[in-house]
């Protein structure tokens, strides 16, 4: 049932991205368009609940019960970030609006690497939390290696998103040199 949910929880995540910015660009109504964005942290809301409501009636937790709490994780920490980054790309595309505007060379790229880096870091902390509070929720008498195994995971994620910023301080991406006026 955990798995079904959190399936029907990433499909409304983006049924109601894109609903909202249909409302905002198509339909130019952006009150209704807040109002939609603004019911995806229900989303996670109703996950946690029916997560804790099935370790509570008694399930083993497992893989499933680990899968909600990275899913949560990551929408806390990096959904209203995936939402501003599609809708400035749908901006750009549908709507007249400026284009993306990532850095793509030396310090400025660096510090945005690590502005993601401290999303990804955030997300795992998150799960890591809700991991140890089922953990500490099932006790003793209950198998939690499934759980432990998502927290050691959530470490490798944390490691992997600063090996990748700090490569991009260390190895900083130089900007191609300017085409000379040659004939």
């Amino acid at each position: 049932m955990v798995v079904t949910l959190i399936v029907i929880c990433e499909v409304a995540f983006w049924v109601l991205l894109a609903g909202g910015l249909a409302l905002r660009y198509w339909a130019k109504m952006p009150r209704a368009s807040v109002a939609v964005l603004l019911c995806e942290p229900l989303l996670e809301v109703v996950l946690f609940v029916v997560t804790a409501i099935d370790l509570k009636n008694g399930a083993e937790p497992d893989w499933k019960h680990g899968l909600a709490a990275v899913y949560i994780g990551y929408s806390l920490a990096l959904g209203h970030y995936t939402i501003q980054w599609v809708d400035v790309r749908v901006a750009h595309r549908w709507a007249g609006g400026p284009p993306p505007s990532t850095p793509k060379y030396g310090v400025p790229r660096a510090i945005h690497e690590w502005q993601i880096a401290a999303r990804w870091i955030l997300a795992a902390l998150i799960a890591i939390g809700l991991l140890q509070g089922a953990i500490w929720y099932v006790g003793d008498g209950g198998n939690t290696g499934s759980l432990v195994q998502w927290q050691q995971r959530m470490l490798f994620l944390i490691a992997i998103n600063v090996i990748i910023a700090l490569s991009y301080t260390v190895f900083p991406k130089k900007a191609p040199a300017a085409v000379s006026g040659r004939r």
